[in-house]
């Protein structure tokens, strides 16, 4: 029986900006869940640190040029439609693009994917050095529209915002930028939404 596959999407935060790749978050998750006997293939990952929604349909239209499908799909992405100052408008209409294109790679169709909401980077020495602490007001928004529109597809929609919140505010659990999670703060992502993953995956 072939493995399950994982297709991951998204910016710098599914990259693991600043850790080795086997440290950023899909790689974490495919190693619990493999723990839990589900023998997933390595992620394949495209993710890019700074990419905003239209920056991540354009690479996927790139990357994925045959019909090949995955098992699991995740999109985690907008932050930098917030950071850069963009419309919320363009990411409604960009991420409603994207969750389109998640169902359409997965094998499962919307039952196999699952949307992590953005995290609050406001909260961080990094966002408060350059006068961003606010953000957290816009991505409420950004986050409330993905979980709507979740919910109009039965997607699974997992939101780790107030995790981030909590674990971002010293050193702690960011790495040497003061911005990024750090490989610890992954793993509590991912350990956070796992056993809902689990049954989700368990259905399929």
């Amino acid at each position: 029986m072939a493995q399950p596959t994982y297709l991951a999407l998204g910016d710098s935060y599914t990259i693991g900006e600043g850790l080795y790749i086997e440290d950023s978050w899909p790689y974490q998750l495919q190693d619990l869940l493999n723990k839990s006997e589900f023998n997933i293939e390595q992620p394949k990952i495209i993710a890019k640190t700074g990419w905003r929604t239209d920056e991540l349909i354009e690479a996927i239209q790139e990357q994925t040029k045959d019909d090949k499908q995955y098992d699991i799909v995740s999109l985690l992405i907008g932050v930098n439609n917030q950071y850069q100052n963009k419309a919320l408008s363009q990411y409604k209409k960009e991420f409603k693009k994207l969750l389109e294109i998640a169902i359409s790679k997965c094998k499962n169709n919307n039952n196999g994917v699952f949307v992590v909401s953005i995290p609050d980077y406001g909260v961080t020495p990094f966002a408060k050095e350059k006068g961003k602490t606010k953000a957290i007001v816009d991505l409420k928004l950004y986050n409330a529209f993905a979980k709507e529109q979740c919910q109009k597809h039965d997607v699974a929609f997992y939101d780790i915002t107030d995790l981030s919140s909590r674990l971002s505010q010293s050193d702690d659990m960011l790495i040497s930028d003061r911005l990024h999670p750090n490989a610890e703060q992954y793993q509590a992502w991912v350990k956070s939404f796992l056993p809902q993953l689990i049954q989700q995956l368990k259905s399929l």
